[in-house]
C-alpha cells in the first residue's frame, strides 16, 4: 500500500480564527498522526506561525504558498526562505498556475526558488499545469516536460527527497474546473516520473490536483502513478478534509 501524499492549500482565504480552528480541528482527528497519508496543509502567509504552533508534534507539514529566492533584501512586500522556516513552515508551494498567470510568475522564476527552497531546507511542492488551449492542442505532455525540466534545472539530483510535483490541469482547477479523467492524469503521471528519474536518478513523487472532491478522489489515488491529492475548496473545512483521506486510506487499504 502506497502513503500518498494528500494536503491543500487555502489560497486567499480564511480569517485566523477559522486558520486556528481549523488547525485544531485537524490535530484532534484521526489524521494528525497517521501514518497511512503525509497530510499537509498551506495556509495563507498571515497564519502559517499559528497553524504551525497548533499542529506541531503531529504528522502534518505546514507549508507556505510562496516565496522569493533571495535570501534577504530590497524586496518589498517579498517572503525569503529563512522566513518561510521561521514561522514553522517545512515545505513551500511553488509555481501555481494562478502566480503565472497573474503575478507574472516564468520557468525561470520557478527554478530559482526552486533551487532556494531546496538550499534551505525546504520541501518544494511545483506546480506544473497545461492551459485548455494547450491541452486541446495535444501539448500537455510538452509543456509538463518543459515546466519540469525548468523547475529541476538548478538542483538536478539535489531533487531526490526535496522535490515533490503537483499535476494541476490550468482548465481544471479552481470554480467551474473539470476533473481530469484518471487515466488521463495517470498517463501523463507516468511520463514525469520516468523524466524525474532520468533527471535526478529517481522518480519524483507527483501529486494530482485539479476538481478533487469526494466523488473522485478515491478514483484518483488509486491509479497507479498518482502519488497523491493536492486539493482545493473540497478540503477547506476540516471534515471535508479529513473525509477525503478516510476515503483513500480506505480504498487503497482494499486494494492492498
Amino acid at each position: 500500500m502506497k502513503t500518498p501524499w494528500i494536503g491543500t492549500s487555502w489560497k486567499m482565504n480564511k480569517t485566523r480564527e477559522e486558520a486556528r480552528a481549523f488547525a485544531a480541528a485537524l490535530k484532534a482527528s484521526s489524521v494528525a498522526m497517521t501514518a497511512k497519508v503525509q497530510p499537509f496543509v498551506i495556509p495563507p502567509y498571515p497564519y502559517i506561525a499559528d497553524v504551525a504552533d497548533i499542529l506541531a508534534g503531529t504528522r502534518v507539514k505546514v507549508g507556505a504558498q510562496n516565496m522569493h529566492w533571495e535570501f534577504h533584501g530590497a524586496w518589498t512586500g517579498e517572503i525569503s526562505p529563512p522566513m518561510v522556516k521561521d514561522c514553522g513552515a517545512t515545505l513551500v508551494e511553488l509555481g501555481h498556475s494562478e502566480r503565472r498567470t497573474h503575478f507574472a510568475e516564468t520557468d525561470e522564476t520557478v527554478a530559482k526558488k526552486v533551487a532556494a527552497a531546496v538550499q534551505h531546507g525546504l520541501m518544494a511542492l511545483v506546480c506544473i499545469g497545461d492551459t485548455r488551449s494547450e491541452h486541446e492542442a495535444g501539448a500537455t505532455a510538452d509543456v509538463l516536460a518543459r515546466q519540469t525540466r525548468y523547475a529541476l534545472r538548478d538542483i538536478g539530483r539535489q531533487a531526490a527527497g526535496h522535490v515533490i510535483i503537483a499535476y494541476e490541469p490550468v482548465w481544471s482547477i479552481g470554480e467551474g474546473g473539470i476533473p481530469a479523467d484518471p487515466a488521463f492524469a495517470n498517463a501523463q503521471h507516468a511520463k514525469l516520473k520516468a523524466l524525474t528519474a532520468e533527471i535526478t536518478g529517481q522518480p519524483l513523487p507527483i501529486l494530482y490536483g485539479g476538481s478533487v472532491n469526494p466523488q473522485n478522489c478515491c478514483d484518483l489515488a488509486a491509479m497507479s502513478d498518482i502519488d497523491g491529492l493536492f486539493i482545493g475548496r473540497s478540503a477547506w473545512d476540516p471534515a471535508g478534509y479529513i473525509g477525503i483521506i478516510a476515503a483513500v486510506t480506505e480504498r487503497l487499504g482494499d486494494a492492498s
